[in-house]
């Protein structure tokens, strides 16, 4: 779990390093708010195209050696991009970035189902996704002061140096996988586990509600830094990295929820996921600050209850069903980084056209969609033996 911490902290600090520069990006190159989410868009873009070859991929080299892989791939891109020469090289860079940071989140709920025991399972992933918020806060934090101070080239130098650390630490804890094979690639065996992992309609909601769930998230927080930097609020980007403070409750919340899901069953506690973000989207709605950070705490909230459990249900549902873990993993995680680059770069042109309720509007009709793919898990059948 130190490992799997460290590893989801250096991804997820890469993942998001530019999303807390947006206005500063928007200013240095002279590029729209739209345009400037694209160094976000493009890379989880990137990383949904990765994810499709290496989850396959992971079967048959392993879990582990794709985990170190990723990970320093993706640090050797960071230590490049503090010098592109030009907006498009920096773009192509953060879409590279998204593709080799694919290894981590690709295998890690199936690497946390071989190594660990059923019942444990649920608590286990809520604490790997809890270790994933902490690195998305960390990385908005180190990023928007050091760009406040001296630019965003040493704005991205700090992600990068943080990223080289947690590979350090990675490739000295974590432990080779004890519980999987590597198997021989059969292109009839795979094609059969992607139809399972695309048939079964429990995986086809989970994947709806990944994609929407995340795409508020980022559709909110990618307009957030332009709403606050303007007037009447005036903020700095130092002072609005601050607001990333709420992801700790990320972290809280998707082990709480987890927690609970082992005892009541994920279909009873994720509908509280999808109430709390709506309540969150409609607080951002009102002028007081106040109010938008409270706002803002619970949607980060709701968010990570859903995607907390989804995640794991994804793996155990997938195993059940007859799809490869992997594979099924890949597809949710493509689903939800598909989701996070389209609606993410609607947020900015809804920002751009519309104003905060646009981007309030857009969020909350994610989460109507969300909230239909709930209530549809709720309906479908169980699976035997651990199919909650």
């Amino acid at each position: 779990m130190a490992a799997m911490f460290a590893a989801g902290m250096a991804t997820f600090v890469l993942l998001y390093a530019t999303q807390a520069l947006l206005p500063e990006l928007s200013a240095t190159f002279g590029v729209s708010p739209t345009a400037a989410t694209l160094s976000m868009s493009l890379t989880t873009a990137g990383l949904a195209l990765g994810l499709l070859v290496a989850g396959p991929a992971s079967e048959a080299i392993g879990r582990t050696p794709l985990i170190l892989g990723s990970t320093w791939a993706a640090t050797a891109v960071a230590c490049l991009t503090p010098f592109s020469p030009s907006w498009h090289v920096f773009l192509g860079l953060r879409l590279l970035e998204g593709v080799v940071l694919a290894g981590l989140p690709a295998v890690a709920t199936a690497y946390l189902r071989e190594e660990l025991h059923p019942a444990a399972l649920a608590r286990a992933t809520g604490l790997y996704i809890g270790g994933t918020a902490l690195g998305g806060m960390a990385g908005r934090l180190l990023t928007a002061p050091v760009a406040d101070l001296a630019g965003w080239r040493w704005a991205m130098a700090a992600a990068a140096v943080f990223a080289l650390g947690c590979a350090v630490a990675v490739t000295l804890t974590l432990p080779a996988s004890r519980h999987f094979a590597p198997r021989r690639r059969d292109g009839a065996r795979l094609r059969s586990m992607a139809r399972a992992a695309v048939a079964d309609p429990a995986l086809r909601a989970l994947y709806v509600l990944g994609a929407c769930a995340v795409g508020t998230l980022v559709a909110v927080f990618n307009a957030l830094g332009f709403r606050l930097s303007g007037a009447p609020y005036d903020l700095s980007l130092a002072a609005i990295s601050l607001l990333y403070l709420v992801y700790p409750l990320g972290t809280v919340s998707s082990t709480v929820s987890g927690a609970l899901a082992d005892r009541l069953g994920r279909r009873a506690v994720l509908p509280s996921g999808c109430a709390l973000a709506v309540a969150g989207v409609g607080l951002t709605l009102l002028p007081s600050l106040a109010a938008i950070v409270v706002g803002l705490a619970l949607l980060t909230a709701g968010f990570f209850v859903m995607h907390g459990l989804a995640s794991g249900w994804v793996a155990v549902r997938a195993h059940l069903a007859g799809a490869g873990a992997s594979q099924a993993a890949a597809f949710y995680l493509c689903a939800y980084y598909l989701g996070s680059s389209v609606f993410g770069s609607l947020g900015g042109s809804a920002w751009t056209a519309y104003g905060w309720p646009g981007v309030g509007v857009l969020g909350l009709a994610l989460l109507a969609v969300a909230g239909l793919a709930t209530g549809r898990l709720r309906r479908i059948p169980v699976l035997p033996v651990h199919g909650r």
